[in-house]
């Protein structure tokens, strides 16, 4: 994910919204967006929302293996054609938060952070529930959050 603009609410990808003409990947970001909103607080700040679009960042500045950073993504989802795509990030900074996940959410990994989510289901969305409380504490127990 890259960074954002000088708008904070901005997430900063080049992207034109996929999301016309594909209601059912509109119902499943929408649901997955009411999943980010417990974790928009303290320093975690939602950017995005429309446009099929929306990223969970934590804007605390941090020094990690000796690199500044003044944000850090804590997760993303992004209508795509036939699918949205949820970024869980605390995956990708450490493999063993994989280890927590549910099947069904883990049947959906197609790279380091990037599940595909092609149908509206709620053992999936619980799945994905608890992969953003997982994530959640691990940035936490990091001092990211």
């Amino acid at each position: 994910m890259a960074k954002a603009s000088g708008n904070k609410n901005e997430i900063g990808i080049k992207y034109s919204d996929k999301s016309v003409g594909q209601p059912e990947m509109v119902k499943i970001f929408k649901e997955i967006k009411k999943l980010f909103v417990p974790y928009e607080k303290g320093l975690v700040s939602m950017r995005g929302g429309d446009g099929g679009q929306v990223a969970l960042v934590s804007e605390k500045e941090l020094v990690i293996d000796g690199k500044k950073k003044t944000e850090m993504w804590f997760a993303a989802a992004l209508v795509q054609k036939g699918y949205v795509g949820f970024y869980c990030m605390p995956v990708y900074a450490d493999g063993g938060t994989k280890k927590l996940l549910g099947a069904e959410l883990l049947n959906c990994l197609k790279g380091k952070t990037c599940f595909h989510i092609k149908k509206n289901d709620s053992v999936i969305f619980q799945q994905i529930k608890d992969a953003l409380k997982v994530g959640y504490d691990y940035y936490r127990k990091k001092g990211w959050v």
